[in-house]
């Protein structure tokens, strides 16, 4: 079952090179399944026992299902569809000497950037086009191996191996073409999308990484992949709402954009994606104001975004006792500065959770002395105020271009979330 589970998790990362490919992947299983596709620019008309989804700026998505029996709080597990990566810049060419060919990039969120050297790589991401009917927006990925970073000889740098501070404007430019070519990028998307090269206006282009996941271990218990954080989690999430009955709650799987830059966009926790979607619920079932506030009061929110693992070379980077490990688990986060929004209530009722899920949770909390990072869960409080759990799956290397996790925990998160979509 865990192997099973994490082929269908590998397949579905392949299949979403950018959060657009990831949204998209995301919105026809949920529609294959029944669910209907509503509009932020339309009238919604709800009813009970109806399955619907919404989507943002195509790279956030919010899928909710309404019981048949009237209920009076939302349950929402909520996780983000970006990953740290290389965005092509606007006229991002660079010839280099009339031999080589390179591209302009900028750095997307906190990456580590040592392991992006020597892997094929490619492009993905969405270009806006001039259509019949005005601006238009395709999806784009070159599927083939098309650019690479290569290192620098050891031999003309002696201190590689000594620690070294990458430029990111000098350093990590991927090589392109050699010099003798004329084609650019957007002449190669135009002749795979088949739209003329003058109709593109205008891109979100990002590098990903194409080397595929893959299971491994002695006993074949880890699993290595691009973006583990957070489409491990998105991912669970949307499996655990297809296999519940939504009969409990109104359930809402809600996957936003851009957490991995700081979320303050339109289609990040910090805009009023997820609370005009609740609103619009609220009012779609004939409820007050002051009834959407009284649902709020009584509603939980699983905030899910991967978690640190001890690593097995540094185990002194861990907390002396909160040290959750790869396939123990589901990792409950704290932090006392609220980085991560965990309090007694919300860790307890989740801890209850998993117990009628009948799987393993851990703890993490950081070093005292060593800054973490934050999450989706604090910030979308700011729009949407209920209890709040933070938790993770385990994983090493994170915000790698290939990360390392454990092939039962996704199992372990999907009947999590099935049963608090029950």
């Amino acid at each position: 079952m865990y192997i099973e589970t994490t082929r269908k998790l590998l397949e579905f990362i392949r299949k979403s090179p950018t959060a657009f490919q990831a949204v998209e992947e995301m919105k026809n299983r949920l529609t294959e399944q029944g669910f209907e596709e509503l509009s932020e620019k339309e009238h919604w008309k709800l009813v009970p026992g109806g399955k619907y989804l919404v989507t943002r700026n195509h790279s956030a998505l919010i899928a909710f299902c309404i019981p048949q029996t009237e209920v009076w709080k939302f349950h929402i597990m909520a996780s983000h569809s970006d990953s740290p990566a290389f965005k092509i810049k606007e006229n991002p060419e660079i010839k280099i000497e009339n031999s080589y060919v390179k591209l302009n990039v900028e750095k997307y969120g906190g990456m580590l950037m040592a392991p992006w050297f020597d892997r094929p790589l490619s492009v993905a991401g969405r270009v806006i086009i001039r259509g019949r009917d005005g601006l238009e927006e395709k999806l784009v990925n070159v599927e083939r191996d098309l650019v690479m970073i290569p290192n620098l000889a050891i031999h003309m740098n002696r201190e590689a191996n000594n620690g070294f501070s990458y430029n990111p404007q000098k350093d990590l430019l991927p090589l392109f073409a050699a010099g003798s070519t004329d084609r650019t990028l957007l002449e190669i998307i135009a002749e795979q999308t088949g739209i003329p090269k003058e109709d593109i206006l205008s891109h979100d282009l990002f590098l990903y990484n194409r080397m595929p996941g893959t299971i491994w271990g002695a006993d074949q218990e880890f699993v290595s992949s691009a973006r583990l954080d957070d489409l491990q989690c998105a991912f669970s999430s949307m499996e655990g709402l297809l296999r519940s009955q939504h009969q409990n709650s109104i359930t809402v799987h809600c996957v936003m954009d851009n957490e991995e830059v700081g979320s303050g966009t339109k289609q990040g926790a910090a805009s009023t994606f997820l609370k005009d979607t609740l609103l619009r619920i609220n009012m779609g079932l004939g409820r007050t104001y002051e009834e959407y506030l009284m649902t709020l009061a009584g509603s939980f929110m699983v905030s899910a975004d991967n978690a640190h693992a001890l690593h097995p070379n540094h185990t002194d980077k861990a907390d002396p006792v909160n040290r959750p490990v790869l396939n123990k688990g589901i990792v409950i986060k704290y932090n006392a500065n609220q980085k991560y929004c965990t309090d007694a209530v919300s860790a307890a009722e989740f801890k209850e959770l998993c117990a009628k899920a009948d799987v393993p949770y851990q703890t993490f909390v950081n070093r005292s002395d060593i800054a973490g990072g934050s999450t989706l869960g604090n910030i979308s409080n700011t729009q949407v105020p209920m209890n709040t759990v933070d938790i993770g799956l385990p994983q090493l290397a994170m915000h790698s271009p290939y990360e390392t996790a454990g092939v039962k925990d996704t199992e372990y998160l999907i009947r999590m979330a099935a049963e608090l979509f029950a």
